[in-house]
């Protein structure tokens, strides 16, 4: 029986629950129509800040309400559920969508007649689409495909964060949870520290990881081959052609809504490997990352939204796996709430060392100096927590 045929007869017997729940996550792209929509039937102003609400209010709240998700499809479906091109299509029609929204967008705050709170609340509303399209680029940027690699690129446009394509895929999976890596939080690091850091970071390791390659090819990193040159330049076509099309007047708003956009990516970083430490072997080398190393959270909801990005300790076991063939694990830690509520609390670091170091610690079994702390919070931490008896 070949593969093609084995898996074909896995589909008969086995039917994914949240096939048509993954077209849920079309209506981040939708939000700028659905706000002019509301606006326009209800003459109240403040639904153009609906992405911001369904970002920071909506989604955590239904997250808790329809709470988790743990099942996981069997082994015998994982490579029909990969040969099915409908998931594809899924993540593809975001991308036409996210960009007439932030076209629809640029005039409506150009031509609308909005108030500045108004355009504020809208261009929050593109960066949280401009944001969750980061998330597409991601899901694009690990696959094979040459024309999947290409769209994470444009994806990536709308925020100028074309080189995550390059730090997430070689620096970020290759040093995560260890305090090499600018991507991962440590104990006791607040958001508002680690945001500078990581953005500052991920940019210097990207250039040094594109520089090695072409230099290893014999070529200049001022080239059109420079994956990260050519991605920006994406982004410097589509900001011209947007100030071209709406006038200089939009360039503040366009910066604004690409700055919130790689801040909400960053924020969901900032949880994902907080304060987790891979441990170095006899060898001096740190080990193979595992589940363990990832903080989980199977908030159906979220997971809808963010295709599975929650379920990321299997996303780094297997960084090609597709998101609807992702699987729960049962020795990730797991997170109180879903990535959406996880994001409010990160704001405000007290909250969240309230919520979160507790739980980095008893991951640990109690031992701190397993977790991944900030040198600056070091003694601070040893002294709340002790060391292991």
């Amino acid at each position: 029986m070949s593969s093609t045929s084995g898996a074909a007869r896995s589909a008969v017997t086995w039917h994914d629950p949240k096939r048509y729940l993954w077209l849920i996550g079309l209506i981040v792209p939708l939000l700028p129509f659905l706000s002019w929509g509301l606006v326009a039937g209800t003459g109240l102003s403040a639904f153009w800040w609906t992405g911001f609400a369904l970002l920071y209010v909506i989604v955590p709240v239904v997250d808790q309400l329809f709470g988790k998700d743990t099942a996981n499809p069997p082994d015998s479906a994982l490579t029909w559920l990969e040969q099915d091109r409908y998931y594809r299509w899924c993540i593809f029609l975001y991308l036409p969508m996210q960009y007439a929204g932030l076209v629809a967008g640029c005039w409506l705050i150009t031509h609308g007649d909005l108030s500045v709170v108004s355009r504020i609340g809208l261009t929050l509303t593109l960066g949280g689409v401009a944001g969750i399209g980061i998330n597409t680029a991601h899901e694009l940027g690990h696959k094979k495909e040459s024309v999947e690699r290409l769209l994470s690129k444009v994806a990536l446009a709308q925020t100028c964060y074309g080189h995550f394509f390059i730090e997430h895929n070689r620096g970020h999976h290759v040093r995560v949870a260890t305090p090499e890596d600018p991507a991962s939080a440590r104990l006791g690091e607040s958001f508002w520290r680690f945001l500078p850091r990581t953005v500052a970071g991920s940019l210097q390791s990207a250039w040094r990881l594109e520089k090695a390659r072409l230099n290893r090819m014999g070529t200049s990193p001022w080239t059109p081959r420079n994956d990260i040159l050519n991605a920006w330049a994406m982004s410097l076509v589509l900001f011209a052609a947007l100030t071209a099309a709406f006038g200089p007047g939009i360039l503040p708003y366009l910066v604004g809504q690409a700055v919130f956009g790689f801040c909400l990516l960053e924020v969901i970083n900032y949880t994902e490997h907080y304060g987790l430490l891979r441990q170095r072997t006899a060898s001096g080398r740190f080990e193979r990352c595992a589940p363990r190393h990832s903080w989980n959270s199977d908030n159906v909801t979220t997971n809808v939204f963010l295709y599975h990005l929650q379920r990321h300790s299997d996303h780094h076991a297997n960084p090609t796996r597709r998101y609807q063939a992702l699987r729960h694990c049962d020795e990730a830690p797991e997170l109180p709430a879903g990535y959406a509520g996880m994001i409010v609390l990160a704001y405000f670091p007290p909250l969240w060392r309230r919520v979160m170091d507790h739980r980095v610690v008893a991951h640990y079994d109690g031992d701190v100096t397993r977790a991944n702390i900030q040198p600056s919070r070091q003694r601070a931490v040893l002294a709340r927590y002790g060391r292991a008896v």
